[in-house]
């Protein structure tokens, strides 16, 4: 089976048919393009769907990812990353294993197309010409074998003439054997010229046109093999990715076997479980008896019992319901100059009567955190610092927690000062490198941080360890660091510490009675008006530069000389003063302490 002798008349054809040929190659290569943009659309989709559900760093949501299945989510999602990774290995490989390589073949197959129907066509007006030739030595014969015959015709009447001349006679027989030699030698060229053209069209047919179509049908089977190959290695491309994705859906298989139901059960009793107690039972109240109303320690109202008129700032109640109480932390408080009368959800009038107990129940749920104390109104910090806003299982989570961070900071500043002594070691041993005295000031620095933060990790060891028991649950330390005029009004700030917090440490709300907070009120308004300025103990300097920005605080810029009011009473801040109107707290590890020792004996 040949082209060449079984289309031996079918060049035009042919040309079409390889045409189409390299059309539908071009087509199969727009079509793998178009497969590769829509794969690397594909992974680009996954992958943003894969960043859109990812948990925000630094927020709420990413704590909540601590739960198993939400861990495997994470892994679902990670494994799609991965998927779509492999979609885009598909893109990669079939743009450089398909799309280039049948682009360049598809140059080479035109270029060679080209050179062959070029070859045919070059034989073909040579075939062409030959023809052409013969026709013309042909008619030339035939025109030649008529004008002697004319001759020959016209010398024979001339000669059967008796009135023609002799010389007429003789001249028409010359003639007549010019046109038979002429009409010979045409004869002969014609013959010479047939025989070479038979020899040439023979060669066209059986020569020139075999070898050329062959060539061409040859090019055709190298294309069409070439896009079958291109067609397996379109389906290697993806066979060789499946095993990949098959491991990212095991990935994906393994995330949902590796939910814990009890784990995340777990896990939401450490998050928020408070360590409280339940509540007793309820007592029954006779309002029979024409006596005054007794309530029970563990009853629901607030109420200070029998034998206790006195109401006292801050004054602690007996019963307490631990699990009804609110915990989102204290409100902000409010403008030194305020009123605590003023504030939100505030005591109302003493005089109203009392509510039924259901009400007061419903009071109890709906309730709200009030002021916890004066030395938070003042400081104006909105979380406290110790967590004692939290209830204790929580607080010692968060303290637990800060401390590691803080042990963490320092390992960081700990390997960036040994990174500088080994650096300086260098410059000692090779002055060339650089001054070792330049690094001095960068280690002074390092050692400070390290100082700083290991002051601050002593400080949450020590609240965590009072909240874990280790240390005794209200030390003189820890009691000091719940109010600001603790000289003023020892007892009052004591009780205002004590209902902050519960006997684990953790922040709580007093219900008192409406005629009790209304007292509260009073006495906390003349202790905010009649504070008087304290007197000077002694002078700090400052140590560093300290922007105060929260109420209560005061900037300070290094080097700068102050008056110290009151000194460090454990909650690492000591207040001081620059004049008759600028006093406020700064953190105490910020300045360098010079008490007068008069104003401290007394």
């Amino acid at each position: 089976m040949s082209w060449g002798t079984e289309l031996w008349d079918q060049f035009d054809n042919l040309e079409k048919h390889t045409q189409w040929g390299i059309d539908i190659l071009e087509k199969y290569i727009k079509f793998v393009k178009e497969r590769t943009e829509i794969e690397l659309s594909y992974a680009k989709q996954l992958r943003n769907l894969s960043k859109k559900y990812q948990p925000k760093k630094n927020s709420k949501e990413e704590e909540e990812y601590k739960y198993t299945s939400c861990k495997a989510f994470i892994s679902t999602l990670n494994e799609m990353n991965d998927y779509a990774g492999q979609h885009e290995v598909i893109s990669e490989n079939m743009a450089s294993q398909i799309i280039v390589d049948l682009a360049r073949y598809v140059q080479e197959l035109k270029q060679e197309r080209k050179s062959n129907f070029h070859d045919g066509r070059k034989a073909q007006q040579h075939i062409e010409t030959c023809w052409k030739q013969l026709e013309s030595s042909k008619r030339r014969f035939e025109r030649d074998c008529k004008e002697a015959d004319r001759a020959q015709q016209y010398f024979e009447k001339m000669d059967a003439d008796i009135n023609v001349t002799k010389a007429d006679v003789e001249k028409a027989r010359q003639q007549a054997q010019i046109r038979h030699q002429m009409a010979e030698d045409s004869k002969a060229d014609y013959s010479s010229i047939l025989q070479k053209f038979n020899h040439e069209q023979h060669e066209y047919y059986h020569t020139h046109i075999p070898n050329i179509f062959q060539k061409i049908q040859e090019m055709e089977e190298r294309r069409i093999v070439r896009i079958g190959d291109s067609m397996k290695t379109y389906a290697e491309v993806d066979r060789q990715v499946i095993p990949i994705i098959g491991k990212c859906l095991d990935g994906i298989v393994k995330a949902a076997e590796s939910i814990d139901q009890k784990n995340d059960s777990q896990l939401v009793i450490e998050a928020y479980k408070s360590g409280f107690e339940p509540p007793g039972d309820i007592e029954f109240e006779d309002y029979t008896q024409p006596m005054k109303r007794t309530v029970s320690d563990n009853s629901l109202s607030n109420s200070r019992g029998e034998g206790k008129p006195d109401l006292k700032f801050g004054g602690k109640s007996k019963g307490k319901l631990w699990p009804f109480i609110k915990k989102n932390k204290p409100p902000p408080p409010p403008p030194a100059s305020a009123s605590p009368s003023a504030v939100p959800n505030g005591p109302q009038s003493p005089k109203q009567q009392k509510e039924p107990l259901s009400h007061r129940f419903n009071e109890f749920m709906t309730s709200k955190p009030k002021i916890h104390c004066f030395r938070s109104l003042k400081r104006g910090g909105a979380t406290p610092e110790d967590f004692s806003n939290l209830p204790p299982e929580q607080r010692r989570k968060k303290l637990q927690q800060k401390v590691d961070e803080l042990n963490k900071e320092i390992q960081k500043e700990m390997d960036q000062r040994d990174a500088i002594t080994k650096m300086k070691d260098v410059y000692l041993k090779n002055p060339q490198m650089g001054d070792p005295a330049s690094l001095d000031h960068k280690l002074a620095e390092v050692s400070q941080n390290i100082e700083k933060l290991r002051l601050e990790t002593q400080k949450f060891e020590a609240w965590l360890a009072e909240v874990e028991g280790r240390l005794p649950a209200r030390s003189e330390q820890t009691r000091r660091q719940s109010g600001l005029y603790d000289s003023q009004n020892p007892p009052t700030v004591n009780s205002c510490a004590q209902d902050r917090e519960s006997p684990d440490g953790s922040y709580t709300e007093e219900q008192s009675q409406e005629s009790e907070v209304k007292v509260l009120a009073t006495d906390f308004d003349d202790e905010f008006d009649d504070e008087e300025p304290l007197p000077a103990i002694g002078t700090c300097k400052a140590l560093y530069t300290f922007e105060g920005q929260n109420e209560g605080t005061i900037s300070v810029v290094e080097g700068e000389t102050l008056y110290v009011i009151e000194e460090d009473k454990g909650d690492g801040w000591t207040r001081i003063r620059r004049n008759e109107d600028e006093e406020g707290y700064v953190p105490t590890s910020y300045v360098e302490v010079y008490l007068d020792k008069n104003a401290k004996d007394s």
